[in-house]
């Protein structure tokens, strides 16, 4: 599950996404690299976040997996890579005037 997404389904941060940065027992540690950065991740049980069917990058996700130092901009970036791709083109974009 470590470099997965995953969104909170229960609490004050219901609907954030999240990286999952680690795994303990029945908890999960997420970041979202802004209010949560990895060095001060949000501890959540497994039952109150949906994990997305989307991971990090390769890269991102080794570092994770072997425990080395990860900055909250790459964080913030591989989120906002997520968004990107799950933006629909042509989805309620500004239509120019004709």
């Amino acid at each position: 599950m470590t470099g997965q997404l995953a969104t909170s389904r229960a609490g004050h941060d219901r609907d954030t996404l999240y990286v999952i940065i680690a795994e303990e027992g029945d908890f999960v540690y997420l970041c979202d690299g802004r209010l949560k950065p990895p060095d001060r991740p949000k501890k959540k049980r497994r039952k109150h976040i949906q994990p997305i069917d989307s991971y990090v990058d390769e890269k991102l996700l080794y570092r994770l997996q072997k425990g080395e130092k990860v900055y909250a901009e790459e964080i913030r970036y591989a989120l906002k890579q997520y968004g990107n791709t799950a933006a629909v083109p042509g989805d309620g974009g500004i239509v120019a005037n004709r």
